[in-house]
């Protein structure tokens, strides 16, 4: 065996939480090793030609609101601009859903231009006087999303949520957490806008229209879209992580890809290190583990390790809905049916919560749904440096495709053998058809395609538990106080010295390095910066 090597922290795994992690503990003076099993650092976020050469597609995911509106850009964001990530946004049109009858509903970043849109002047007061209300409770909202649920400045926020709107207001937050965003569009709402609008949102959460807290989240993504649009890094998401390459090198991050590691050593109780490739590396303060909670109490975590029954816990927690990710590269911009939608960069396909409830329902059945709802991003209406001068590109997403399909809820779709090729081709017929029906002309533009298969996540990416890109089901008995277990609903483990970051922690998915900036935070304030 290697001789052992030593630093402060060591963090598994260099998604979006590990990178923020290192780069706050590195800022502070600590010695940090960054571990990723993966050719590349980032976890989901990637840039690839994946279709044709000029053409740069966000491999994974793409849209960065809540990473630039949140905590760990508030302590990074200013290296990471040194060190060469800038952003392209839009102060316009922001993102659409489009019903298969052609009607269209808008958000611009300007909520009375939003609000405009609706049919019903009670609704546009409802909608606006719901954004101020959020506004002016952001504090201790966002001090219990971007903090420790189990704690006492987790009670501080909610005596302060009391103290500002009283019992009514209180209980009215604790209404919309238990609310699927249906149930808190029918109520709050006249109209259908809103629920036509931010029902497919809510599958970026990894919920469905019907799931509890959909009530909270389709507020908090109304406020984020109106507050920050769809940043993007100019360049592609490549170099969002160059940035971050470049920052953890000026920092002396020792970052090692290729590099599995096999387990995390304990000794006398505590974590003092991992176990990667016959050696040590030996962490004098911490481990920090971004994995699901079956990869660190089912495999990573010695058997004779006491942790209560977590051990049982974890091999129950449930990965949600599968995706699937279409590329497309395109001859020159779709022409849309609905003229505004030429400046939208992301727009849904969608009903709202009927025809996405269906979908849902469908997948969650193992079907292939019949009429799935489809993300259609559009980073080059941001950012034209991704594709070639007039040309134009499609980033399609999937939230609601079973991992292992028993049929085809249309019935035209053999699924005897999984996601084979022909099977992907299949239903990426069926999703382009759906955007051609918009976009009449499409077919004559597309010169490659390029699908990512539920199989395909996961093997990329082994916290997508058989495809679920957000790691583990969200909905409401595995989110807040229960995530990532009801039995361990903070990132403190049962074993001194391990950590638990990522999706799969609180506050569960997006693209924020939330859990990370957490864990940092916590070990710099009880610990101490390093002097150099």
């Amino acid at each position: 065996m290697r001789p052992r090597e030593d630093v402060d922290a060591v963090v598994v795994g260099s998604g979006i939480n590990g990178l923020v992690a290192a780069a706050e503990l590195a800022s502070a003076g600590w010695s940090v090793a960054l571990l990723e099993r993966a050719r590349d650092i980032g976890g989901f976020i990637a840039a690839e030609e994946r279709t044709l050469p000029g053409y740069l597609h966000d491999t994974y995911s793409a849209w960065h609101p809540l990473f630039v509106s949140g905590p760990a850009h508030a302590a990074l964001g200013e290296q990471l601009r040194q060190h060469g990530l800038t952003y392209r946004n839009t102060e316009e049109w922001v993102t659409a859903s489009v019903a298969d009858d052609g009607r269209t509903t808008l958000v611009h970043r300007d909520p009375e231009r939003t609000a405009a849109g609706f049919a019903h002047d009670a609704d546009r007061t409802a909608y606006l006087a719901a954004l101020r209300r959020l506004q002016d409770a952001m504090g201790p909202i966002g001090g219990l999303l971007g903090g420790e649920p189990r704690s006492l400045a987790a009670l501080r926020h909610l005596a302060r949520l009391a103290r500002d709107g009283g019992r009514a207001g209180l209980e009215g937050w604790l209404r919309s957490m238990a609310a699927g965003g249906r149930g808190y569009a029918r109520s709050a709402y006249r109209g259908g806008e809103v629920d036509h609008l931010y029902a497919p949102w809510l599958l970026h959460a990894g919920l469905s229209p019907d799931h509890a807290s959909g009530g909270l989240m389709t507020q908090l993504f109304a406020a984020a879209l109106h507050g920050c649009g769809l940043p993007v890094p100019a360049g592609g998401a490549g170099r969002f992580l160059a940035a971050f390459r470049s920052l953890l090198d000026s920092l002396g991050v020792r970052v090692e890809t290729g590099a599995e590691v096999d387990r995390v050593v304990v000794e006398r109780g505590r974590a003092v290190g991992v176990a990667v490739g016959g050696r040590i590396v030996r962490a004098r303060r911490a481990v920090l583990a971004s994995v699901t909670p079956a990869a660190l109490y089912g495999t990573l975590l010695p058997e004779d390790v006491p942790v209560g029954g977590l051990r049982e816990e974890a091999a129950r927690f449930r990965p949600g809905r599968a995706a699937l990710q279409i590329h497309v590269a395109l001859s020159a911009p779709p022409v849309w049916r609905d003229e505004r939608l030429g400046a939208v960069p992301l727009i849904h396909l969608s009903d709202g919560s009927g025809g996405t409830g269906i979908a849902c329902a469908e997948a969650e059945a193992g079907l292939l749904p019949r009429r799935p709802t489809v993300a259609v991003g559009r980073q080059y209406v941001l950012d034209p440096s991704r594709v070639p001068d007039g040309a134009a590109a499609l980033w399609l997403q999937l939230q609601e495709v079973p991992y292992a399909p028993a049929g085809d809820a249309a019935g035209e779709l053999d699924t005897t053998r999984g996601w084979t090729g022909e099977l992907a081709r299949g239903y990426a017929d069926r999703v382009l058809d759906r955007v051609a029906a918009h976009a009449p002309g499409l077919r004559e533009l597309i010169l490659a395609v390029d699908v990512i298969t539920p199989v395909q996540l996961a093997a990329h990416n082994p916290n997508a538990l058989r495809g679920d890109p957000y790691g583990g089901s969200a909905e409401l008995d595995q989110s807040f106080l229960w995530r990532p277990l009801p039995g361990s609903g903070r990132h403190a483990t049962p074993v001194p010295g391990l950590w638990h970051i990522g999706a799969s922690t609180h506050p569960g998915p997006g693209l924020g390095g939330v859990s990370g900036h957490i864990v940092a935070t916590a070990l710099i304030d009880a610990q101490g910066p390093i002097a150099a």
